[in-house]
Order: C-alpha cells, then sequence, then structure tokens
C-alpha cells in the first residue's frame, strides 16, 4: 500500500524546536536539556519523525526521541553545569564557544584514523571527500549530501553537522573519484555515503552516479548509498516531487549491469513499521535495488533482544536483508550509548536464536575500528581461562580477514581498545603494523600469490 498522503518536509533545529506543536509536551527541564546539549551535539529532527514516530506518552524514555532529542547525561556532569551556566549568565559567545570546543574535543571527534589513515593518495596528494580503507571498497561523501533528515544523537560522524571544518569530508564532484578509480581495479565497491545522499534531488545524485556506469569502470560492480532516509523520511521514495527521478536512476543502476545496495540504517523495529517505511521498501526494492538493514546497538534504545529479531523479521518479510548490528563507536557522547561487548554478544545471540535462517544473514557484533570490521564471535573457556574469541569481517590487511584471535574477558570492555590479548601474549597480531606517527596509512594491497604464512609470521 503506497501512502496517498501529501507530505511537505518540515525540519526543526535548535533554533526552530519551539515552534514545533510538540513543544508543548516539554517540561522547563526538558527544554533547558535541549538548549544546553545541542551547543555541543547536533540537533536536527521532522514532522514526521514527531508525528508519526515518537511516542509523546512515553518522553523522554521513548526510543525515537532518544535517538533524535539531547539527554542531558550525554555531557559529562561538569560540562553540562558549566555551560548552562555560562548560558544562564549571559556570558559573551566567545566563552560559550570556547567551552563548546573544549567538550568537543574530548569526545574523540575523528574514531578508526577516518581523517588521517583512511585518505587515499591520488598523484600523490590527499583527496578530499573520499576514503578507502579497505581494498574492495571505497567511500565517497559528495558536498551536497552533508546533512540529513533528522540527526540521530549517537550519530559517529557528528563533528560534520557542527561546524568542525577540518573534520569534513566532502567532494564537490565524482571527477577525482573517477579518476581515483581508473587507477585501482581492484575496487568493486563504493559506497556513497554523508550524512546523508538521499537528502540530495535525484538530478544531484544522477550527476554522482553515472560517471561510475562507464565501461571504462567496469570493475566497480556495486554501487550502495548509506541512508537513514528510509526510517526518518521514507516520503523520499513515494510523494517528494522528485521521487519518480529518484527510482527512475536506481532503476538505470541495475540495468546497466550494476547491483544497487541501499544500506538502510534502522534503530529500532518501529521505524519499519510504520506503512509509509514500509510502502518505500517496496518501491525501492521493485527497481532492483536491494535493501540491506543494519544499526549499532544502543543503550536506550534496542537493548531487548525482541526489537532486533523483530525489525530482522520484518525487513525480511518485505524483502531486505539484514546485514549489521554494529557497536557502537567510541566518539560523541559513547559514554551514554555504549554498551559493554559481553552484553552486545548476548543480545545479538539472544536475538540471533528467534529468527529464522532467512534473517541469520545479520552479522555482528561488530567494531568498525582502526584496523578492521572486528566481530565478536564467542565467548568461551580455553585452557582455564575465559576469553572473546574475535575474527576480522573486513580488515585493513585483507589477509587477516576470518583469521580467529582471542582477548582476555573483560565484563566492562566496550571497545576493541579496552581489550588485551589472551594467553599472556603482550600484542594482538595485528598491532604491529601500525606505527602511531604516520599521517596516511594506506589500504594494504596484496598480490594473489602472496603467501598467507608470510603475512601470519
Amino acid at each position: 500500500m503506497e501512502d496517498n498522503q501529501v507530505w511537505t518536509f518540515k525540519p526543526y533545529t535548535r533554533q526552530s524546536i519551539s515552534k514545533a506543536p510538540q513543544w508543548a509536551f516539554f517540561t522547563q527541564e526538558q527544554r533547558e536539556v535541549i538548549s544546553v546539549v545541542s551547543l555541543v551535539l547536533p540537533f536536527r529532527v521532522n514532522n514526521y519523525v514527531l508525528d508519526e514516530l515518537i511516542d509523546w506518552d512515553n518522553i523522554p524514555d521513548d526510543p525515537i526521541y532518544r535517538l533524535t532529542f539531547p539527554h542531558r547525561d550525554m555531557l559529562r556532569e561538569h560540562e553540562y553545569v558549566a555551560l548552562r551556566d555560562l548560558l544562564t549568565a549571559g556570558a559573551p559567545q566567545a566563552a560559550i564557544d570556547a567551552q563548546v570546543s573544549i567538550i568537543r574535543q574530548r569526545m574523540n571527534p575523528h574514531p578508526a584514523g577516518q581523517m588521517t589513515h583512511n585518505v587515499p593518495l591520488l598523484h600523490g596528494k590527499p583527496v578530499a571527500g573520499i576514503q578507502h580503507k579497505y581494498r574492495e571498497t571505497v567511500l565517497f561523501f559528495p558536498s551536497a549530501g552533508q546533512t540529513c533528515h533528522a540527526y540521530c544523537t549517537f550519530c559517529f560522524r557528528w563533528p560534520q553537522f557542527v561546524g568542525m571544518e577540518d573534520l569534513k569530508f566532502n567532494a564537490k564532484c565524482s571527477q577525482n573519484l573517477v579518476e581515483y578509480l581508473k587507477l585501482h581495479p581492484e575496487v568493486t565497491d563504493v559506497l556513497i555515503t554523508g550524512g546523508d545522499p538521499l537528502v540530495m534531488s535525484a538530478r544531484a545524485l544522477r550527476a554522482y552516479i553515472e560517471p561510475l556506469l562507464t565501461d571504462e569502470l567496469a570493475h566497480v560492480q556495486n554501487i550502495r548509498i548509506g541512508t537513514k532516509s528510509v526510517a526518518y523520511w521514507p516520503q523520499r521514495f513515494i510523494s517528494d516531487k522528485d521521487s519518480h527521478d529518484l527510482l527512475d536512476l536506481f532503476e538505470s543502476v541495475v540495468t546497466a549491469g550494476r547491483s544497487l545496495a541501499i544500506m538502510g540504517h534502522y534503530n529500532h523495529p518501529r521505524e519499519l513499521k510504520h506503512p509509509i517505511a514500509q510502502a518505500a521498501v517496496r518501491n525501492i526494492i521493485a527497481t532492483g535495488a536491494t535493501i540491506r538493514v543494519q544499526a549499532p546497538l544502543i543503550r536506550h534504545v534496542n537493548e531487548a533482544p525482541e526489537d532486533w529479531a523483530e525489525l530482522w523479521t520484518t525487513a525480511v518479510r518485505l524483502g531486505a536483508i539484514p546485514y549489521y548490528m554494529f557497536v557502537e563507536r567510541d566518539t560523541g557522547p559513547s559514554e551514554y550509548f555504549n554498551l559493554p561487548l559481553a552484553r552486545a554478544y548476548e543480545i545479538f545471540t539472544q536475538a540471533y536464536r528467534i529468527v529464522s535462517g532467512l534473517a541469520r544473514t545479520v552479522r555482528g557484533p561488530s567494531m568498525s575500528a582502526f584496523p578492521g570490521k572486528v566481530m565478536i564471535d564467542g565467548i568461551t573457556e580455553i585452557a582455564g581461562e575465559k576469553v572473546f574469541v574475535l575474527q576480522f569481517l573486513q580488515a585493513r590487511n585483507p589477509l587477516w580477514v576470518r583469521r580467529p584471535f582471542f582477548a582476555k574477558f573483560d565484563p566492562e570492555a566496550t571497545w576493541l581498545d579496552d581489550l588485551v590479548p589472551a594467553f599472556g601474549e603482550k600484542h594482538f597480531f595485528f598491532e604491529q603494523h601500525f606505527a602511531a606517527n604516520d599521517d596516511v596509512i594506506p589500504v594494504e594491497l596484496l598480490d594473489d600469490d602472496e603467501p598467507l604464512l608470510e603475512v601470519m609470521e
């Protein structure tokens, strides 16, 4: 069923949220929290999220509310108090900005070497708007897609939305991307990401995608688009003025013999329950594109295994593919959102056990860490020592992929950096490959005949 209601997109920000009809539901304390915390972290929501997704009888505990609205505990208590007192005292803007900057720098604004170790070189110079962390996959950040229909409070790319200009990724056109891809035939996948590329018009998006469909770039087999619009503004695929043009673009990619994968970010089953969201999925799949469902595990939002099972089961019923459960990254308000890795593994396993085989395409819990995507594959006891069983699902060195390794069990650890090797080892096998003072570490491009043992020694 397609939604026949005429929707007009209306965003709300820190400056305009008081104009939303729902502002009447907020207590004075909640209004203060929004005013203070949104000075540090990005805030943007829209009328669909407000009207259709949030249960206003359950704020502030409603999961979609927590996904989109600031909360006091996203800042440390002394940070919140200092910033609130500056606002209350009418302090000069320079003093407020200085306090905000201190808090942001404390929040690890560029995790996993995004600004230093993933930037590729073209003719010896770093290429703006492109990341190349894994051999087969290049990430592309079009400048016109550096916002979203609504911002997630946990987003690891939050610095791009708060004016930290030196931490932005963006490319004004695809010329450098095309030139780079011509020199790298090992790249099979291009992920167009942001922000959200689907805030762009269909015409603008086509200008970025069509140059990738030439015979000269036939090695680029898969084009992915990372988007939250499927959850926060599914009207993009139904009733926006250029929805048909967008779907025609999707179909043209498939007709050109390429795979088009929409990497749909759904954090809670409610986002996929709405009839409009389900109609959007059907429209996308009808073009020949696929939708893959992925999200991080977030404390306060999707801790219940039953929610994950419902999300994956609904996705399969609609024809979408469960893909990843991520671990919340070590950036921004991660102290508020993250969970111990042991608990993440427990939640994933409990959800995985109650879905059918069709939903078991999902992988996780997975950490997108500096050396690669590290999956928690088990918790067990070996030779009397309790350990995490880990493996790379993707890595800077492709020969690390699917190689098991072990970390000492730590019930409090929330990220790879918190773990230490098991069995008395001083280092994980991959750590010797990285030098902390390197400005740029390119992805390793191995010869097909390079011996496995030589790399593993």
